[in-house]
């Protein structure tokens, strides 16, 4: 303690006559052997230690932390990042709740576009039905004329005609199976918007409901829809 006093009265006596303030600035720590240590400058034994900047009237300017290990710096990092990616996800929660709530004040507004969103996939689904129709009216009378050819070898022409509006039929049927599809994820994604908006629309804070649930959760459990959404879908 007299080595500590006498090393302030000491610097502080520099600094009035030098007129350097940083000569007054004292380190002070408690090594690994519970020894106080004080220096003008930091402390290599207190590298692994909280070090403090003492002014010259012996009152703490500053406390430096313990120097990390490389080890240490990469975890804080990585603890800073998550931290930073958290902050990130809970202001995109927010302003994402809240386009929500603005782009649909109440429930005939969210039904209104998602009638609007599944019009297209049901208009193509129509015309990929008619398309199949004609493909069946097509074939019938090339079928009757194969019949002439049972057990014979069937001639190129009309082999090809077959094969061709198979594999039209084909084309359109895996049409129709992609916008069956589509409609159903269509469908689950503003399932999941509802339940969130009902939640919203009832008061709670936006960015309070945590992320979005997948559109698969939904579509597994629906949440009570009003009738028009079931006839929304084609």
């Amino acid at each position: 303690m007299r080595t500590w006093s006498v090393l302030l009265l000491s610097l502080a006596g520099v600094g009035v006559g030098t007129g350097a303030a940083s000569a007054a600035t004292i380190y002070s720590c408690v090594d690994a052997n519970n020894k106080r240590l004080t220096s003008d400058r930091p402390i290599p034994e207190c590298t692994a230690r909280e070090q403090r900047m003492l002014n010259a009237d012996g009152s703490t300017k500053k406390v430096v932390p313990p120097t990390m290990t490389a080890d240490e710096r990469v975890e804080a990092e990585a603890r800073e990042r998550e931290r930073a990616a958290r902050r990130a996800a809970e202001v995109d929660a927010v302003r994402r709740d809240r386009n929500l709530r603005m782009r649909y004040p109440n429930e005939a507004a969210h039904q209104k576009a998602r009638i609007a969103a599944l019009d297209d996939f049901k208009r193509t689904l129509q015309l990929s039905e008619k398309r199949l129709e004609a493909l069946a009216m097509e074939k019938k009378p090339l079928l009757e004329e194969a019949e002439f050819y049972v057990g014979r070898s069937m001639p190129t022409r009309l082999k090809q005609q077959l094969d061709g509006i198979d594999a039209a039929a084909e084309a359109q049927r895996a049409l129709i199976q992609n916008q069956q599809a589509e409609t159903q994820r269509i469908n689950a994604t503003f399932d999941v918007e509802l339940a969130r908006l009902r939640k919203l629309w009832a008061g709670a804070p936006p960015g309070s409901l945590g992320p979005m649930a997948p559109a698969s959760a939904a579509s597994a459990t629906p949440p009570t829809l009003s009738p028009a959404s079931s006839s929304a879908a084609p």
